[in-house]
């Protein structure tokens, strides 16, 4: 039996990389998905259509900084399918990100990086919680990352906007655990997306980052899978305010 059958799932971030392995990994376990991306999430909701039988999809444009926008998102998805069950709030800025110094990161960088990272989950929360605190249960998942827990240098609006997100998580676990919502995070490690496969300032770590491992091989989107279906269904449901850092043992150094 589907793990999430019946259940509706929202993605952000969804056009590429990790979040369309998030998109599909729901859709496998029988959810119906949304994808929203600045970027266009047809393709994607395409193949999931294509792939697994029955399945249905929704891919909207979404602006995560944006409140407009992301309130009109859980409006479309309720409209669409009635309900709402799972909110994984994946959108961010990395790819594209040149490391550097601190004293190196322009204003308006950091200013950008914070609206999407840390303002996107908060204001895609918050037009979601509504619907999830209505039918009593709900699975929210934030997107971290082990740089949190390692002080990476060279990433520091990076790794703050990081750093705020499981604090988040934390804070909203208590405000909507009583309405039967959970709230976890996923940290990933350093991950072979299509970005960072694009990114020569990225590659240039991987070698050095995947040395750290307990596990010393590079990370796929796949090894996210097993953490993003356990705490999307129902076997997490005492489970609430945690993060879960999956990066093949690199944060144990």
């Amino acid at each position: 039996m589907p793990k999430l059958e019946n259940k509706v799932a929202i993605v952000t971030g969804a056009a590429q990389g990790i979040g369309a392995t998030y998109a599909k990994a729901l859709a496998a376990e029988g959810a119906k998905v949304v994808l929203t991306d600045m970027l266009d999430c047809a393709p994607v909701a395409a193949e999931i259509e294509a792939t697994y039988q029955g399945s249905e999809t929704l891919a909207l444009t979404t602006d995560v900084s944006d409140e407009q926008a992301t309130q009109d998102m859980v409006d479309q998805t309720v409209e669409k399918f009635g309900r709402l069950d799972v909110l994984v709030n994946n959108a961010a800025l990395f790819g594209a990100i040149k490391p550097g110094p601190f004293e190196e990161i322009d204003v308006a960088e950091w200013d950008k990086l914070m609206a999407v990272n840390v303002k996107g989950p908060w204001l895609c929360t918050k037009a979601a919680s509504p619907v999830m605190r209505k039918q009593g249960a709900g699975k929210i998942i934030n997107i971290a990352s082990g740089t949190v827990f390692k002080g990476a240098p060279n990433l520091l609006h990076y790794v703050s906007s990081k750093g705020a997100i499981i604090a988040m998580t934390r804070s909203l676990s208590r405000e909507l655990g009583e309405d039967g919502i959970c709230v976890n995070t996923i940290a990933p490690g350093l991950t072979m997306s299509e970005q960072v496969l694009d990114s020569d300032a990225h590659m240039g770590y991987r070698d050095a980052n995947a040395a750290t491992r307990a596990i010393k091989r590079y990370q796929t989107p796949d090894d996210l899978i097993g953490a993003l279906i356990f705490l999307s269904s129902a076997d997490s449901d005492f489970m609430t305010g945690q993060c879960m850092v999956v990066d093949g043992g690199s944060a144990n150094n």
